[in-house]
């Protein structure tokens, strides 16, 4: 059984593969991130020393004489302003330097996901609901993002001040002040986890409602004109309302949950300055503390719980964040079921002679092929045909390696193609599929996208070949025109004849046309008949045909039924037979 297409489990804890994965982004440029950790030690002791300036600025004030009052406190106060710059220009200069890091590490990743999203399977595609996926890993990348950037500057660098803090206080004033300050932030620590590890599950459920309503309101846009079709606007309407409904309820107690979390941190920062100060101003009282003294504890108090306060903020945030970027790294983790074989062979076509041996394949339990066998030899024409659900397009997904066969091969010049790479095997083979899918860029780019590389004087022998100059001429931008998304500027006929430019500037030794000629009028038709066999000179041809009349000149005509080869010969043998073959033809005529 195949795996969800997203990974919906609990968070338990801290996803360490994460991290894992994140890592040797990190340390991918070792001379910035060793700079940056200097500046974050650099800055973390300006910080620290600023209480005790700050005492010796009060203490000085508080025993200077009259005439001393505004000599002495002069170089505290230019030391202290001085420490505060030096710690505001070090803390910018690290993310400054880190700032690289992270970006490049965000690059890395991101192509990685594009990359894997392409290995993956047909089936996975076919599951796939492009909207929700494409804010998945939106959201992952910010997630990714979040994580660099605080974990090593902020909840290190926090921690680290918090025992140097509690050190001081216990070395300079006491175990009572030690201890509030320690229990203090313990408290803040626990409470901030177990209220977190609460509130995650509606974060949760915010991300899952965000994805489902930005689905919904990309499938309705996709499929626009089939909306019109139907008059189902206001159909749609309600279906996005609901997906908006169950988000606004999520993030309202995503909302109460944060209300609740931040005011027990804040209870608890209020009563450790509460206690103190009580303390400090106690000891002032019977004169074991300074004026100083009491300014030091409560700076650092008020420095001390501005970090903590941020620390559970990043917390939060960082289990927000792995929320968010579970699935995407469930992408990361999901194994293709199509993958080369080890030893895979490179292949560049000597003769070009395609075979199917006794081939097999199921699809959920449902058999579609069943021992199909037949051979296209080198620069031969062979036709499969037949009724509609006869297995006819599976053949063709087969032969490129989106599904893998059950029993039997496939091979090309007599190597099977399992032992092949994909991308040799698909380097061999051009195609004109039945539903031509354009990007939204130029016809140009569209047909160079047969072949990257092509000149664009390639290209242009490829559109006279495929008898598009006359519609092109006709565009006021010519070939500079923009498709529109998906095509949907050009009918149908206009869409596949770029689909035929395609495949000619590609090249391939094999040709493959899965109902090539299906949107084009008679007319057209006939012109792009006389193309196609122009092109076909020399090439291995596999014609996948609905329209009979398209391979009366086949010199070999496959007939399928339900998954089996029911009959075979050229068009005049089969005709004679009176098999289906010549039922579907007298239908069609």
């Amino acid at each position: 059984m195949r795996p969800s297409l997203y990974f919906d489990g609990p968070i338990d804890k801290l996803n360490w593969h994460v991290l894992k994965l994140i890592w040797p982004y990190l340390f991918e440029f070792k001379a910035r991130v060793g700079l940056a950790l200097l500046c974050l030690v650099i800055a973390k002791i300006a910080s620290v020393s600023l209480p005790f300036i700050l005492k010796s600025l009060v203490d000085g004030l508080s025993n200077a004489s009259p005439e001393q009052i505004i000599s002495v406190p002069i170089a505290l106060v230019v030391a202290y302003g001085s420490l505060r710059l030096l710690n505001t220009i070090i803390s910018e200069v690290r993310d400054t330097l880190f700032g690289r890091v992270t970006e490049r590490a965000i690059r890395r990743l991101g192509l990685n996901v594009f990359q894997h999203l392409h290995r993956l399977d047909l089936e996975f595609h076919l599951e796939r609901r492009t909207g929700g996926l494409s804010r998945d890993i939106e959201r992952g990348t910010s997630g990714i993002n979040f994580l660099m950037r605080f974990m090593v500057f902020n909840i290190v660098p926090t921690i680290l001040e918090i025992a140097l803090v509690v050190g001081i206080l216990f070395y300079n004033y006491g175990v009572m002040f030690a201890a509030i300050t320690l229990g203090s932030v313990l408290a803040y620590g626990l409470f901030s986890v177990f209220a977190t590890e609460w509130r995650t599950e509606f974060v949760r459920e915010a991300a899952k409602a965000d994805s489902q309503s930005s689905t919904r309101a990309v499938d309705s846009l996709l499929n626009y004109e089939t909306v019109k079709y139907f008059n189902n606007e206001d159909y749609e309407a309600k279906r996005y309302d609901s997906a908006l409904e169950e988000w606004e309820i999520a993030k309202r107690k995503n909302r109460l949950s944060l209300f609740a979390l931040n005011a027990g941190q804040a209870l608890i920062i209020s009563v450790a300055m509460t206690l103190m100060l009580a303390l400090a101003a106690s000891h002032v009282v019977d004169g074991t503390m300074t004026i100083g003294d009491f300014v030091l504890v409560n700076a650092f108090m008020m420095q001390l719980f501005i970090p903590l306060n941020f620390l559970g903020f990043v917390y939060r945030e960082i289990r927000g964040a792995l929320a968010n970027i579970e699935r995407m790294f469930g992408l990361l983790d999901r194994t293709p079921l199509i993958q080369d074989k080890p030893g895979a062979k490179e292949l560049e076509l000597a003769v070009g002679e395609l075979k199917f041996d006794a081939v097999s394949f199921s699809y959920d339990s449902r058999k579609i092929l069943n021992d199909i066998s037949f051979t296209v030899l080198p620069g031969q024409k062979v036709a499969i045909v037949g009724d509609s659900g006869a297995g006819k397009s599976t053949i063709v997904k087969l032969l490129f390696r989106f599904y893998d066969v059950a029993k039997g091969s496939i091979s090309l010049d007599g190597i099977n193609i399992n032992g092949l790479t994909q991308s040799a095997l698909r380097q061999s083979i051009a195609i004109v599929p039945q539903d031509t899918v354009l990007f939204n860029d130029s016809l140009l780019e569209n047909i160079r996208y047969g072949r990257p590389t092509a000149s664009d004087e390639e290209i242009a022998t490829a559109i006279k070949m495929s008898h598009l100059s006359e519609f092109i001429e006709a565009l006021p931008d010519g070939w500079n025109t923009t498709v529109g998304e998906r095509g949907l500027k050009l009918s149908g006929g206009e869409k596949q004849r770029v689909a035929i430019a395609r495949a000619i500037l590609k090249g391939s030794q094999i040709l493959v046309f899965d109902e090539a000629t299906s949107s084009l009028d008679s007319q057209s038709e006939q012109a792009i008949l006389t193309a196609l066999k122009e092109m076909a000179k020399g090439h291995t041809s596999l014609v996948i045909a609905h329209r009979l009349s398209t391979v009366v000149d086949a010199d070999l005509i496959i007939v399928l039924s339900k998954g089996k080869i029911v009959e075979r010969g050229d068009h005049q043998t089969l005709l004679a037979a009176k098999g289906l073959y010549s039922k579907l033809w007298n239908i069609q005529n």
